[in-house]
């Protein structure tokens, strides 16, 4: 097939890659279908922690695999070229017909981190077994496809969601041969997903189905954005101290109702950092600081204690004395006013 890019796909806008170029998903597609006869693939599972396990496949399953994982994606990206397809920036998604889109790898922490195991873990990754692992656990499927470039071999990835339906389990399945009900011969059966979802190609992404890649990798960039201008807020006003390897971004990226208690802060109408610390005197709680006066960060429980005292999350009853965490607060409307008793 001509490789003849430049009236393919329209806009292909975006510079994602690490040489600053744009990464051109049509002349990409046009190269893989020209040697995908020298395509070799590996499967991985990976869980919701998204740790890697390898999977072996039959020999017989070598033509579905690359049909439902690579050529599935080529040929479409290849034959939907010449009726309009574009390629945009993941960043500018507004689910358009007709379009896919891209972004850097290094954006989606929890996709890079998949790959970088993969890629420099491989000795360490454990064979998926259904004794030792569940597969209620399993999050996604992914494809490492590698082949014989000029400068040695290289590789990309093809994932998909495997949703818990996707999964039959032998003891409570049967199977139908002939004319019979017969048990169920494997441990489990897997519908395997048809439509393309993601693609991860020399540090790009190609999200195909903008709603599964969010799944997939808990990736929603409008709100990481949010998030990330929170962060840099809070550590303005206040002084933190996290421990090593730990940062306000990567703790409140998996905690999901904490940061949107965050997204929701008028930082800079927050208390300041001194009445802070008497608050969480006054609150009896173990909120540490160096000798430098900043916060100390430990932990996620650390995080959640800090941004709770900021929130006012605490408060002693003058009833009883007790101390109590308010997990939700509904502002209650101004008292009615009423003439005085007398």
């Amino acid at each position: 097939m001509e490789n003849n890019t430049e009236n393919m796909g329209g806009n292909n806008d975006s510079s994602n890659d690490q040489t600053g170029e744009p990464f051109d998903v049509f002349l990409w597609a046009n190269e893989i279908d020209e040697i995908k006869n020298n395509v070799s693939a590996e499967l991985f599972l990976f869980n919701k922690n998204y740790t890697p396990f390898k999977i072996k496949y039959s020999d017989k399953l070598t033509g579905a695999v690359k049909a439902m994982f690579m050529q599935e994606a080529i040929s479409y990206i290849i034959t939907e070229a010449d009726k309009g397809l574009e390629c945009r920036e993941y960043e500018r998604a507004d689910g358009e017909e007709k379009v896919i889109y891209r972004t850097s790898l290094s954006k989606v922490g929890r996709a890079e981190t998949l790959i970088h195991l993969i890629e420099n873990e491989y000795k360490d990754i454990d064979y998926f077994s259904e004794n030792e692992y569940d597969f209620k656990k399993v999050k996604g499927i992914i494809a490492k496809f590698t082949y014989p470039g000029e400068e040695g071999m290289k590789t990309f990835y093809i994932a998909k969601l495997l949703p818990a339906s996707a999964a039959l389990k032998g003891a409570t399945s049967w199977e139908i041969n002939g004319e019979s009900f017969e048990p169920f011969s494997a441990e489990i059966a897997l519908k395997m997903p048809e439509d393309n979802q993601t693609a991860i190609v020399d540090g790009t992404i190609i999200v195909f189905n903008q709603a599964k890649f969010e799944n997939l990798f808990q990736y929603d960039y409008k709100s990481q954005v949010i998030a990330e201008a929170k962060a840099k807020e809070l550590t303005e006003k206040y002084k933190l101290s996290f421990a090593e390897g730990l940062t306000l971004d990567s703790l409140l990226a998996d905690k999901k109702p904490l940061l949107k208690k965050v997204q929701a802060m008028d930082i800079a109408e927050e208390m300041p950092q001194d009445k802070l610390l008497d608050y969480a005197d006054e609150m009896q709680l173990e909120l540490m600081t160096d000798d430098d006066g900043s916060i100390i960060i430990m932990d996620d429980k650390d995080l959640t204690m800090f941004v709770n005292l900021i929130n006012e999350d605490y408060y002693v009853s003058p009833v009883n004395g007790k101390r109590y965490e308010i997990k939700s607060k509904k502002l209650l409307g101004e008292p009615d006013g009423e003439p005085p008793r007398g």
